[in-house]
């Protein structure tokens, strides 16, 4: 609505139902941030948590993969890992949080089988295998959870944004323009209630 409208009932009766949307748009507003604002902080819980998991299992993969290497050589551990195919078992849907696009990782376990053969491989391969298996877990829900923080903490500052802009401009503009617009038709009302008197006095004395 025009700001400026010149104050009449019917641009009124506009003005007062633009306050209330914009009065009831900032509350919904509110609700959202609100909810997107705790969302973020579980996330942030779990990757707090699921970051030392990572380091815990970097330590073990890595000390697991050293005692491979010392036992098989280098050479031949690193022939073995050029020769593990290129995994394909990661997934990507998305779910929505108040209109915020959360992804969905999904990751199919591998196989119990290793991709190499027993021949040749100590145990401690095997070991470093599962233990980077578990990494590789733990990688894919911390990316799922930073990514998901990430887009609510965008989501998060765009819905402040509408939520300032609502309570600081549109409702302050809104509101002052109803209580201009009543108080201009209510010294309307007065002078045309007076001249509508002094009217009356005039005939009344004419008779």
């Amino acid at each position: 609505m025009n700001l400026n409208a010149f104050p009449t009932k019917g641009n009124l009766i506009i003005a007062k139902n633009s306050l209330a949307l914009a009065t009831q748009g900032y509350e919904l507003m509110d609700k959202k941030r609100n909810i997107l604002i705790k969302e973020l902080m579980d996330l942030i819980d779990k990757a707090s948590s699921l970051q030392g998991e990572i380091d815990e299992a970097f330590s073990a993969a890595y000390a697991a993969l050293q005692n491979a290497n010392v036992e098989m050589g280098i050479s031949h551990v690193m022939d073995i890992a050029q020769a593990v195919p290129v995994t394909d078992d990661i997934t990507i849907k998305v779910r929505s949080v108040m209109g915020t696009e959360i992804p969905l990782v999904e990751h199919t376990p591998a196989p119990v089988a290793p991709t190499y053969s027993y021949y040749k491989t100590t145990e401690s391969l095997d070991i470093a295998r599962e233990k980077f298996e578990t990494v590789k877990e733990l990688t894919i829900r911390l990316s799922t959870v930073e990514t998901s923080a990430f887009r609510l903490a965008t989501n998060i500052k765009k819905t402040q944004k509408r939520a300032n802009a609502l309570k600081n401009i549109t409702i302050p503009a809104y509101t002052k323009l109803v209580k201009d617009m009543s108080a201009a038709l209510e010294e309307k009302e007065r002078e045309e209630f007076t001249r509508l008197k002094v009217i009356k006095h005039f005939k009344s004395t004419e008779e």
